[in-house]
Formats: structure tokens, C-alpha cells, sequence
């Protein structure tokens, strides 16, 4: 047996920190896009998953670092080829309705996850598992199908936190309208643009120093930034690069940059033409010039991608480098059959940085006789027209522009999601429908050993393979830009764009 454990020793002790000249007040954070909805097992993006955090909580979780840390978890077990997990919980804690929480409560949740049948999108987190099984109220046992090395991860992921299996029964389908778990805010209103929480007196660590959180959408940059300057809002991650200036000449609030494991794209769908071909998708890459768009969309706060996924993450390797090489693009463009280009169009988000991220393809791409119309989408109506179509045949995708992080910190969540065939939508998000027989053969062999040198091997054949392979136009991995007024504190945000308000609090 190989003992792997995480003890309230680490940054989870529950005595709080000695008391400081704070004052309780409301928190304001405003976001670039709409919240897609309340369920964390059924959302895919990363503002909304991140949001919840303040209701819900996992097993597992990450700290600032993204270091992973226990939640409703104390410690875990596994056996030595990781298909077994034992996983010791936290006594004395409660749902925000009052269900205690328990290994019945896990075992709810981990079941309605990993069951097909209910055709929830974060349902690979722990597809893998084939029985969870209760100990006794305080310990889980997961037994896996195959051996899992990224296990704990997954479960630390926000699309695993634990729902309150009394309100999933009260409330069904609706449970992404009424959110309830263990956090340190209840759920009060979400309408349109606007999320409202509000402190829960209960929590297990202590209550939380600001009375409500409101996370407020808004798209437009400069409205965000002059809520901030305003003191309309407190904190804004995501902070647009190009105003970053403004805001360190204001002594009231204060910018702070980070590394990030996001890395941006354009998938291209396979199954519609021309980019079924490899070489129409290789000439793309060409054609873009990635320092350009590094300088232009992030104002040089960005490195160009080298591989499918970010250097922060385990097990990247650089793939290989497609130049800058307009002459190349349109050799390829010839020998494919488009010397004289196509028309296509691109769907992005549409808030300032994505829009300006797509013109600059757009621009781009016309230097090859690609037309492309750009097409802003509002992220519940992106949502609904890439990632809930009925079938793969549905899809009406032809270029997406967006960004990807693993948000368990492992490669296989910043791959298999992705790349592997068979997860295409509406299953997952493999928006660009790609399928190579040698890459899923890489990917699965990946996360079906514990071994870290033989999961090494499998992800530097399968970064090859893709980048070879070219599903998309590989841009960049940006960094992370947060502002907020100065008498803010403990407000933090994540390398995968996620932030972290549970110690927010404001100096008096």
C-alpha cells in the first residue's frame, strides 16, 4: 500500500488568523463574460466554475499557488498502481441546508458525475472510477477501472465539488439555478448579468470578513475599468493588459501580473472544409504571426504557444515552432487546392480582448485570401451553439477562437478534453473534431498507467502528434493580469484564470 496523504497541518489549519483592522463590507468583482450557469459539474468555462467556488467546495482543492490542498477531504490512500483511492473526509461539516456532509453525500455526487446517462460535461473528471464505495460516514472508497495518476487532481478540479444531495433531489435539473454546498457564502440571486452571495455565519473554517460577493459581467474593458476607478467594483481579474498604465498611476488601486497555464487557439472543424486538410490547417499556422498577436492582443504579456499545452504544465515539451512564413502558407495553400483562398468565419466571445484577438486573425489570414466574418458570440449563446448541440453532425462551428487551462494542473486535462476523438461535442470539447488514431493511442496509454516516466513518454508523443497535426492555430500562452482597489485584500487569482475570494477582506 502506498500511503499519500494531505494533512490540516498544510495551508487548511482551521484556527484563523489573528484579527485584523478590517471592516465587513460588500465585495463588487466585475468579469468579462456571462456566467453560463450554477452546476458545477455541468458548466465549461472558467469564469463560472471559478465563481462557484464561493458555494461550493471538493474534496480537494488548489491554493493560490494552485497548489493542491484538502478540502472536504482530510487525507488519502492509494494502492501502488492507483486504481484504488481511500479517501478520509471531514467531520463535523454542513451543506448550506443544513444535510450534513458525508461519504453518502461524496457518493451521490460521484455517481451522478460519472454517470453517461446524465450527459454532464465534466463527466471524464471521473469516468474512470467503476465503483465508490462507503466505508463507513467518514471514508470513500473509489475503485478505478485503470490505474489513474491524475486522480486527486481530478477531484480537485471545481467541476467535482460536491453538490448537497438534498437539494439535488429537491431541485433535479434546476440545481443550476439553486446552488448549495459547504462554501463560505449562500447563494442569494443570479439574474442576467449579475451572481449574489452572501456569508454563511456556519462555515466550517470561520465566517468570511466581507458580508456579500456580487460578480457582476461585463464585457466591455473599459467599463470594467471605470467601475474600478469608480469603486463600483473592487477587484477585476482578467484586467484588460493595454490599461494596466492607468491604473499604476492611481495610488487608490494596484495591478499585479502572473504566470498562467491559459493557453489561446483557434480550433478549426475538421469535418467542414477546407479544414479537413492538413496542410490548409499547417498554411494557417503560417500565416499568423504569433509575436504579433502576443504584442497586439496582450500587449506583449504573452509568449507564442510551442506545444498543445502551456510550459506550467506537467509533462509539456516543446513540439516545435511553425515561423511566421507567408511564402510556406501559400505553397501549402497551392498544394492543398485553395491557392486562391476560401471564405469561412470565426466564432469568439464577445468581450473586447477576444473580438480584438479575432480581428487580428481575421487581418491576418487575408494575406492568404482567407475571408473570414467574424462572429461575436455572448458566452450562454457560445455555450449553447458549440458545446450543446445534439450530435457532431449538428455542428455548425466552423473557426472558434478561445482559450484552455487544466484546472486540475495535470496535462491530461489540458489534452484529452481536447484532442481525443472521441470527445467531440456534446460529449466534450473537441471543438475542433479531430481524430488521429496514433494521438488517442497516446492519450489513453497516458492515463492509463501511474508510472510518471511512462505518462512522460505517452504526452511527448501525443504533443508531437498534435502539433503536427494541427487542429488549430496555435497562438499563445498569456499571462495573468489582475487589478483591484488598494484596501482590498486577500483576493487572489489562479494560474488558470480562476480566482479565489474566501479571504477577501477590506482595510479599514
Amino acid at each position: 500500500m502506498k500511503l499519500k496523504s494531505i494533512l490540516l497541518s498544510s495551508a487548511l489549519g482551521v484556527a484563523m488568523l489573528a484579527p485584523a483592522a478590517v471592516s465587513a463590507k460588500d465585495l463588487t468583482v466585475a468579469i468579462q463574460n456571462n456566467l453560463t450557469g450554477l452546476d458545477p459539474s455541468n458548466v465549461n468555462d472558467t469564469l463560472s466554475q471559478t465563481s462557484l467556488r464561493l458555494i461550493y467546495q471538493g474534496l480537494f482543492g488548489f491554493d493560490k499557488d494552485m497548489k493542491l490542498i484538502p478540502l472536504l477531504a482530510e487525507s488519502y490512500e492509494s494502492n501502488a498502481d492507483a486504481t484504488e483511492f481511500t479517501i478520509k473526509l471531514r467531520e463535523g461539516v454542513k451543506f448550506h441546508d443544513g444535510t450534513d456532509f458525508n461519504a453518502a453525500a461524496v457518493k451521490v455526487n460521484l455517481d451522478r458525475l460519472r454517470n453517461p446517462d446524465n450527459n454532464l460535461s465534466r463527466r471524464s473528471l471521473v469516468s474512470m472510477i467503476s465503483e465508490v464505495e462507503v466505508v463507513d460516514d467518514l471514508t470513500v472508497k473509489l475503485v478505478l477501472d485503470a490505474p489513474f495518476g491524475a486522480m486527486i487532481a481530478s477531484l480537485a478540479h471545481p467541476g467535482a465539488m460536491i453538490i448537497s444531495p438534498a437539494a439535488l433531489e429537491k431541485y433535479g435539473d434546476d440545481i443550476a439555478r439553486n446552488p448549495v454546498g459547504t462554501g463560505a457564502f449562500v447563494f442569494k440571486n443570479w439574474a442576467a448579468d449579475t451572481l449574489e452571495v452572501a456569508r454563511n455565519d456556519d462555515y466550517w473554517k470561520g465566517p468570511a470578513k466581507v458580508d456579500n460577493v456580487i460578480i457582476r459581467s461585463v464585457p466591455e474593458s473599459g467599463a470594467r475599468m471605470a467601475m474600478l476607478q469608480t469603486g463600483e467594483a473592487q477587484f477585476v481579474p482578467n484586467f484588460p493588459p493595454e490599461l494596466m498604465q492607468v491604473v499604476e498611476k492611481n495610488e487608490d488601486l494596484k495591478v499585479e501580473t502572473s504566470p498562467s497555464i491559459v493557453e489561446y487557439y483557434v480550433a478549426m472543424n475538421n469535418n467542414k472544409e477546407p479544414f479537413g486538410d492538413q496542410k490548409v490547417r499547417q498554411a494557417l499556422n503560417h500565416a499568423v504571426d504569433k509575436d504579433a498577436f502576443c504584442q497586439i492582443v496582450f500587449s506583449g504579456l504573452c509568449s507564442p504557444a510551442d506545444s498543445i499545452i502551456p510550459g506550467g504544465l506537467s509533462f509539456h515539451v516543446k513540439a516545435g515552432e511553425y515561423e511566421f512564413d507567408l511564402d510556406r502558407a501559400r505553397e501549402l495553400m497551392a498544394e492543398a487546392g485553395y491557392e486562391d483562398g476560401f471564405s469561412t468565419e470565426i466564432w469568439a466571445n464577445s468581450n473586447t480582448e477576444s473580438l480584438r484577438a479575432v480581428q487580428f486573425i481575421q487581418q491576418q489570414l487575408a494575406q492568404i485570401n482567407v475571408d473570414v466574418n467574424v462572429v461575436p458570440l455572448e458566452a450562454g449563446v457560445a455555450a449553447q451553439r458549440i458545446w450543446s448541440i445534439e450530435s457532431p453532425e449538428d455542428a455548425e462551428v466552423q473557426m472558434y477562437y478561445g482559450g484552455w487551462s487544466s484546472s486540475t494542473g495535470d496535462a491530461d486535462w489540458g489534452i484529452r478534453p481536447l484532442l481525443l476523438g472521441e470527445n467531440a461535442p456534446p460529449s466534450m470539447f473537441n471543438v475542433a473534431y479531430y481524430a488521429n488514431d496514433e494521438l488517442d493511442a497516446a492519450i489513453t496509454g497516458a492515463i492509463g498507467t501511474a508510472d510518471p516516466e511512462e505518462r512522460a513518454k505517452y504526452y511527448e508523443t501525443a504533443q508531437k502528434l498534435a502539433w503536427d497535426g494541427a487542429p488549430w492555430i496555435f497562438l499563445g500562452v498569456a499571462d495573468l493580469i489582475a487589478a483591484q482597489t488598494a484596501d482590498v485584500t486577500g483576493v487572489h487569482m489562479l494560474p488558470d484564470r480562476g480566482f479565489l475570494l474566501e479571504d477577501a477582506a477590506f482595510a479599514e
